[in-house]
């Protein structure tokens, strides 16, 4: 998705937020808007809906269940060549290994293991980190019941690949 804003716009925000916190001094930033052109991936939707309903409605990382806390991961992103909104090419992930796989935290390796980033696993955090990320490592991701929708182990190969680059 791409945001496109004026810099006129964000320069007179800026300028009235300052004008505002001389003239309050101390007092709390004002909300401030501006008007923006969106181009929207058509396509989106209907590759969100084909992909959580191949993985069953289910995290193919950590098996959670809440559709609405689901989103339809890109392997190879659509902006690439190849990234095309196809099942094979996507992973149904919850919002935070979605994050994660998209900021390459995790891997899936094109054996479908999944893979946690040297960084993250020496790290010291809460349970959170440990048992939503760090407790991962080495395990399978969950695959779609028919064999034709799983992902595509070059589509993995190329994302793995990126993220090796991290470790």
């Amino acid at each position: 998705m791409t945001f496109d804003v004026a810099v006129d716009d964000l320069e007179r925000i800026r300028l009235e937020v300052e004008d505002d916190a001389v003239i309050a001094e101390g007092a709390t930033e004002r909300r401030a808007y501006v008007t923006s052109t969106v181009r929207s991936r058509l396509h989106q939707r209907l590759f969100r809906e084909r992909v959580i309903e191949a993985y069953h409605t289910t995290c193919a990382f950590c098996r959670l269940r809440h559709r609405e806390l689901l989103d339809a991961a890109h392997i190879i992103p659509d902006s690439e060549e190849g990234g095309e909104p196809l099942i094979t090419n996507g992973l149904a992930l919850c919002n935070l290994h979605h994050a994660a796989f998209d900021s390459l935290m995790l891997g899936v390796s094109p054996d479908y293991v999944i893979r946690v980033r040297t960084d993250i696993l020496e790290e010291e955090d809460g349970p959170l980190l440990l048992h939503g990320l760090k407790e991962l490592e080495g395990t399978t991701i969950q695959l779609p019941k028919q064999r034709d929708q799983w992902p595509s182990r070059d589509a993995l190969a190329w994302k793995f690949a990126h993220y090796s680059t991290h470790t």
